[in-house]
């Protein structure tokens, strides 16, 4: 084959995509992900954990500013790639790479459900019985491209993001790499159907204690490990939640918690030392 792989990416998804992708015959010759940037709780400057994924592959890894950049898109043709991937990139990616290449978005969702930004944690908090993987060709509308190949996937009650997002990001390999050997033809998404995942929320992730159990418990799973629920204190402190369930009343019980700046621990242990809070 002539031609490398350019791989362009940013969040754990999508170096967990990348470590995978660089065991096959379409390891990647060049990724470009996003600028150092501040990073959790303590907000120091970091890489993203696309640039630490391909370090540590050996791959040559660009940090532009902006994608569309003319050094950026310069490099990029440098490969002469016979494949552009791109899987939660995070930034617009314009002309002229839209129509230079036909651009594979890896994109964790049965599109045209679920556009945008968070479509795993918005399929499982709307307690949806399915999601999957799209890869489609990039256009300039957000997630509306052509499909080349979709894979269903359920969504099991038991699931957290992480679990979920394993096996999404096992799938998104599997038909990329179907894709890249098989080069099918795109089908147009249809018209009907469409929903968008918006990116989430401090709002999204504070429980509201008059919803349902179910909701609650479907969000707190949706939001485990990386982002986590809270719920909010009289104090103006949050409590974190990690893992919840239905009691036999039919309430929310708590069952792995948080305090803030604290380790997790048993709700019944938080018990001791703090008043309920359900």
């Amino acid at each position: 084959m002539s031609g490398g792989v350019v791989y362009l990416g940013t969040s754990t998804f999508a170096a967990h995509v990348l470590h995978a992708l660089a065991d096959g015959p379409h390891k990647p010759s060049l990724v470009v992900t996003r600028p150092d940037a501040k990073q959790g709780r303590g907000r120091k400057i970091g890489p993203p954990p696309v640039a630490v994924a391909a370090r540590e592959l050996g791959i040559d890894v660009d940090q532009p500013a902006s994608v569309n950049d003319e050094e950026a898109v310069a490099r990029i043709a440098a490969v002469q790639p016979r494949a552009v991937i791109l899987c939660a990139f995070g930034a617009l990616v314009k002309e002229p790479l839209l129509s230079d290449y036909d651009i594979l978005n890896v994109h964790p969702s049965l599109l045209p459900r679920w556009r945008g930004a968070a479509p795993v944690e918005r399929a499982m908090m709307a307690g949806d019985a399915q999601t999957g993987v799209s890869i489609m060709r990039l256009v300039a509308d957000l997630d509306a491209g052509p499909v080349y190949a979709q894979k269903p996937e359920p969504i099991l009650p038991t699931d957290t993001y992480a679990s979920l997002a394993a096996r999404l990001e096992d799938i998104s390999v599997k038909l990329l790499e179907q894709v890249l050997e098989t080069s099918p033809a795109p089908e147009p998404q249809p018209e009907d159907g469409i929903t968008y995942a918006e990116k989430l929320s401090a709002e999204d992730r504070t429980l509201d204690l008059t919803r349902a159990p179910e909701e609650n418990v479907r969000i707190i799973r949706a939001l485990h490990p990386h982002i986590g629920a809270r719920i909010a204190l009289p104090s103006g402190d949050f409590l974190g939640v990690q893992e919840a369930t239905i009691n036999l009343d039919g309430g929310l019980e708590l069952v792995t918690v948080q305090p803030a700046g604290g380790r997790a621990m048993a709700y019944t242990e938080y018990l001791r030392g703090h008043a309920p809070v359900i």
